[in-house]
C-alpha cells in the first residue's frame, strides 16, 4: 500500500511538472518592462506638447550610416538659427524609434551658449532612426532624422 501511495504521488508530480513548465518557460521569453519605457511617439509628444514637429533643413544631423558597436554611437547636432535674446534655440532633443526609452539625451540652451550645437554617444538596441528635435524661441519644433544600421560585432 505504501509503495503504490507513494507512486501515485511520483507519478502526480510528473505530471504537473509536464504542465506546468511549459507555462513557465512561456513567461521567460517575456521581456520585462523597463520602469523607464517611452515610445517615440509618446516622447515626441511629450517634448512638443502635442505640437508635432516638421523635418526642416535647419536641423543638420550627423550619425553613422553603419554603426559596428550600437553601445557607443555618435550623434552631432547644429541648427543653422540665430542666438539672439528672444530668438535663440531653446532646446534640442535626441530620440531613437525603436529604443524602449527613446529619449536619449536632451539639451537645454540659452543665448549665452552662442551656437545651437550638441555632440554626444547615444545606445542603440538596433537598426533604426534617430531623430534631432529642436524648439525655436517661438514655441514651434523642427527636426531632422537618419536611418542608423547596427552591426553587433561587425558581422551583421
Amino acid at each position: 500500500m505504501e509503495r503504490r501511495g507513494f507512486l501515485k504521488g511520483l507519478a502526480g508530480a510528473c505530471a504537473l511538472t509536464a504542465v506546468g513548465a511549459p507555462s513557465i518557460s512561456f513567461g521567460a521569453n517575456k521581456k520585462p518592462k523597463s520602469p523607464n519605457e517611452m515610445p517615440y511617439k509618446k516622447a515626441l509628444n511629450i517634448i512638443t506638447k502635442g505640437k508635432g514637429a516638421k523635418d526642416s533643413s535647419k536641423v543638420h544631423l550627423v550619425v553613422p550610416e553603419i554603426a559596428e558597436n550600437g553601445a557607443v554611437v555618435p550623434v552631432k547636432v547644429t541648427v543653422d538659427h540665430p542666438m539672439e535674446e528672444g530668438n535663440y534655440v531653446k532646446s534640442i532633443h535626441v530620440l531613437a524609434t525603436k529604443n524602449s526609452n527613446a529619449r536619449c539625451a536632451d539639451v537645454f540652451l540659452t543665448p549665452a551658449n552662442g551656437k545651437a550645437y550638441f555632440a554626444t554617444r547615444i545606445k542603440l538596441g538596433g537598426t533604426q532612426e534617430v531623430v534631432a528635435v529642436a524648439e525655436l524661441g517661438d514655441g514651434t519644433f523642427v527636426k531632422a532624422h537618419k536611418s542608423v544600421k547596427v552591426t553587433i560585432g561587425g558581422c551583421g
